[in-house]
């Protein structure tokens, strides 16, 4: 099962780098990934297969990791809208989604409150 890895970066160059470099020596490939700066550090989403595996990696190489978390990897079409009524059928099941961005593939990646619910509404 797909899960996101959100880790904690100095926003400085080089940290992305290292991230992707520790991951690829571990043979983990990264299937999605969003980033963004808050509160003078870097915030990194990202999207893999073994979140296990690619935690014990990043972590062993001084990478902090503060979460782990089972997503929905949704198939999504390329067009207008598409996401809208994907997030619609979520929101009417009354759950709250935490986090949203795509992957390779056009994939839809959704973190949210109650997965099983989100799924069961798509």
């Amino acid at each position: 099962m797909a899960q996101d890895l959100t880790i904690h970066l100095e926003d400085r160059p080089g940290t992305l780098a290292e991230v992707g470099e520790v991951l690829g020596k571990a043979g983990i490939n990264i299937d999605g990934l969003c980033g963004f700066p808050s509160e003078g550090k870097g915030v990194l989403h990202v999207l893999v297969e073994d979140g296990a595996r690619a935690k014990t990696a990043l972590e062993s190489a001084g990478v902090s990791v503060s979460g782990l978390r089972d997503v929905l990897l949704l198939e999504i079409k390329d067009r207008p809208g598409a996401f809208g009524e994907t997030a619609r059928k979520i929101a009417n099941a009354g759950v709250n989604v935490n986090l949203a961005y795509l992957a390779t593939g056009t994939r839809l990646v959704i973190v949210a409150d109650d997965l099983a619910r989100a799924r069961t509404a798509l």
